[in-house]
C-alpha cells in the first residue's frame, strides 16, 4: 500500500489495481489516471509510435492532458519534424533540455561522441542529456505515463500496467500499452490517421538520439538498433530503471 498525494488523497494498492486493470483497455487506464492525477500527471514522449497513440488517446479524454519531451539536442531531424506536427495538431508540449554547463563540461572532458568509447561514457551522456531533464520533469508530478510495451525487449517483459517508481520518489508510473502489440499500435495509428516518425518506414522501430540509433536487421528485436555496439543487456538508457 502506498499513499500518493494529489488533488485527492488516495490509497493505492498496486497489486489490486493491476488485477483490476488486467482486462481494461489503454483508454480505460488513461481515464482512471487522468481523473485521479491531473494536472500532476504527464506523458513522457520521445515521439515513437506508442507515444503518438497515447497522445491521441489522452487528448481525446482531456484536452489539457500534459505531454513532455526530453530534447537532448542530438535527435534525428525526422523527430524534430514530428514534434512540430504533434504541436500543431494537439497543442503545446513541455520541452526539457539538458543543463548547458553539464553538457559543456562533459564534451570538453570526453569529446562530443564519448558514448562510442565505453558503456560508462555512454551512460554519462544519457545521464546528462536524458536523466537530468527527466528528473526535473518528474519533480513536481505525482504520476507519469510511458509508452512501454513488454514485447519491445527482454528487459521490459516483467513491466506492469501500474508500478511504484522507486527511482523517482515513489510516484506512480503508468504503462497503458504494456500488453499491446506492435500491430495494435500501428492499427490505431492508421485508423486515426495519426502522424508518425518517418524513420519508422525505414526500419527504425525504436528511435532515440541520432548517433545512437540505427535501423534493425531482420530477426532482431525492436531495440536492437539502440547502442548496437554494446552488449544487448545494456539496451536501456536509464529512464526506466527499477530501483
Amino acid at each position: 500500500m502506498v499513499q500518493i498525494m494529489n488533488k485527492k488523497t488516495m490509497q493505492l494498492n498496486i497489486e489490486s489495481l493491476n488485477k483490476d486493470f488486467e482486462d481494461k483497455s489503454p483508454q480505460q487506464i488513461l481515464e482512471w489516471a487522468l481523473e485521479n492525477f491531473h494536472p500532476k500527471i504527464a506523458l513522457a514522449s520521445s515521439f515513437g509510435a506508442e507515444d503518438i497513440v497515447l497522445i491521441d488517446m489522452m487528448k481525446k479524454i482531456n484536452s489539457d492532458a500534459r505531454i513532455f519531451t526530453l530534447e537532448t539536442s542530438r535527435l534525428h531531424q525526422e523527430t524534430y519534424d514530428l514534434m512540430d506536427k504533434v504541436k500543431a495538431r494537439f497543442g503545446d508540449l513541455e520541452v526539457y533540455y539538458p543543463d548547458t554547463a553539464e553538457v559543456e563540461d562533459m564534451v570538453q572532458k570526453h569529446g562530443v561522441n564519448l558514448f562510442y568509447n565505453s558503456v560508462e561514457m555512454r551512460k554519462l551522456c544519457c545521464s546528462v542529456r536524458k536523466i537530468g531533464p527527466l528528473n526535473r520533469a518528474l519533480s513536481s508530478l505525482d504520476s507519469w505515463i510511458t509508452g512501454l510495451r513488454q514485447d519491445q525487449a527482454a528487459s521490459r517483459s516483467d513491466t506492469r500496467k501500474i508500478e511504484i517508481d522507486k527511482a523517482h520518489r515513489g510516484i506512480i508510473k503508468i504503462n497503458p500499452l504494456i500488453d499491446q502489440t506492435s500491430e495494435d499500435v500501428w492499427n490505431y495509428i492508421r485508423e486515426n490517421n495519426l502522424p508518425y516518425n518517418a524513420l519508422h518506414d525505414s526500419g527504425y522501430p525504436s528511435i532515440g538520439c541520432a548517433p545512437c540509433t540505427r535501423a534493425v536487421k531482420s530477426g532482431e528485436d525492436a531495440r536492437a538498433g539502440r547502442w548496437w555496439w554494446e552488449p544487448r543487456e545494456q539496451s536501456e538508457c536509464g529512464l526506466h530503471v527499477k530501483a
